[in-house]
């Protein structure tokens, strides 16, 4: 009887003890790592940047944070998750946007089950800390929006894991290291806006990557021979590229966005961008080529909807070819060297579209050399039904009463002469 007694309270002692491990388990216990680098992200800060009722303002370390998260003492700005190891673990940083002010380089990142780091759109300063480099779980980072300068660290190469990196809008100089093309599980790169430099390295083997953005900084060369295919959207849009398109962008079966205006590219645009599988919009405006290949289908198998290749130097008539594309619905060829008149076919897109293809809702043909009369199919088109503009071009008569002639004059006699010397191939009457 009393070794039953004894037996019982041993289980029962056994019990008791499973149940205090299992409170102690739920009831906190942030690791305390974890808990310094919070510390730590607050403390860099300047106080008088952490607004009244901003996340970080809530954060009161007398108290456990993730015990407490959500409550009054931690209102938001992270996440914790439970892990194996017998601890609450950071899992999470998003920072509200409210101009926070500091350095980033104050704390050791000790955060090793962090995968999102979120401070965008505040006022953080200095540069990249290689201690992010700590972060190996990490799969989101974006510092998008601030104040950091300095070079993009090689040290991120080390974020086996990470897929998405926002490095956009700070001032950040300095070639693009051309180890990022280790970083293999990535697949969105967003460092425009910045004040990067050198040619544009090797990323051909981020086989997930399918967005890039690297316009509005200062990168050289040529448009890179060497991207992943896997690629949806490219924009190198305003740098300082130059030469040809290369043909391989026709290699790019996913694509369906290409900006990359603001250049000083030159030559052909290419018959393999007319012909792309899923190309949709594509933005190759103020660069220098010269003219437009006709592709194989004459435009009919074409998935672009906007086309804009003005303020290049194209020259000859209006390419027939693209009033072929079927889901064609804005073209901008303004501030070219067309001549010519302009086709019945243009007219007729934007009027009467076909019963199997999209109209013209956009139609600028401004800043060319385009004579003769203006299309009948156009005369009776109303203000609002599409945007149209034919201004600044040698048209027989291109009066205010057209929506479409008003915001510029028609070029000057002698303008109109100096391009079709010795014959003028039309005879211009006053409005």
């Amino acid at each position: 009887m009393s070794i039953s007694i004894c037996n019982l309270n041993l289980s029962l002692q056994y019990l008791l003890l499973m149940i205090a491990l299992l409170l102690l388990k739920v009831d906190s216990r942030t690791h305390p790592g974890d808990i310094r680098v919070l510390k730590d992200l607050k403390h860099g800060l300047h106080p008088e940047s952490i607004a009244p009722g901003s996340c970080l303002s809530s954060w009161d370390f007398s108290v456990d944070p993730c015990d407490h998260i959500f409550s009054d003492r931690f209102t938001c700005g992270f996440r914790c998750d439970w892990v194996a190891s017998g601890f609450f673990r950071v899992t999470e940083i998003t920072l509200d946007s409210v101009g926070y002010s500091g350095s980033l380089s104050l704390t050791t990142w000790n955060l090793p089950y962090l995968q999102t780091l979120d401070v965008a759109d505040n006022s953080f300063y200095g540069s990249i800390p290689d201690s992010l480099s700590n972060l190996t779980r990490l799969r989101r980072l974006s510092l998008s929006m601030n104040l950091l300068s300095g070079e993009m660290p090689v040290s991120l190469v080390s974020l086996a894991h990470l897929e998405e990196l926002y490095l956009d809008s700070n001032s950040l100089h300095g070639p693009i290291p051309s180890s990022f093309n280790s970083l293999v599980s990535l697949k969105r790169l967003e460092i425009q806006e910045n004040n990067l430099s050198g040619e544009f390295p090797d990323l051909g083997a981020l086989k997930d990557l399918n967005y890039l953005d690297a316009s509005d900084n200062q990168i050289s060369g040529e448009v890179p021979s060497t991207l992943p295919v896997s690629l949806v959207e490219l924009s190198m849009r305003n740098n300082n590229l130059r030469g040809k398109l290369p043909v391989y962008v026709g290699d790019l079966e996913f694509l369906h966005v290409l900006d990359l205006s603001h250049n000083n590219l030159s030559g052909p645009i290419l018959s393999v961008l007319f012909d792309h599988p899923s190309l949709q919009q594509l933005t190759l405006s103020h660069n220098n080529f010269t003219f437009l290949q006709v592709p194989g289908t004459v435009g009919l198998t074409s998935k672009l909807i906007a086309f804009d290749s003005s303020y290049n130097d194209l020259r000859g008539i209006l390419p027939s070819f693209l009033c072929s594309m079927p889901k064609l619905s804005a073209l901008s060829l303004e501030n070219n060297k067309f001549t010519g008149m302009i086709p019945t076919r243009y007219a007729l897109k934007v009027a009467v579209p076909g019963s199997n293809s999209s109209s013209l809702e956009r139609l600028l043909l401004g800043g060319n050399y385009l004579f003769g009369p203006i299309p009948t199919a156009l005369m009776g088109l109303k203000p609002g039904s599409a945007n149209v503009s034919l201004v600044d071009n040698c048209l027989y008569r291109c009066p205010d009463t057209f929506f479409f002639c008003q915001g510029g004059d028609q070029k000057s006699l002698v303008d109109c002469k100096k391009r079709f010397q010795p014959v003028i191939p039309w005879i211009r009457t006053p409005n």
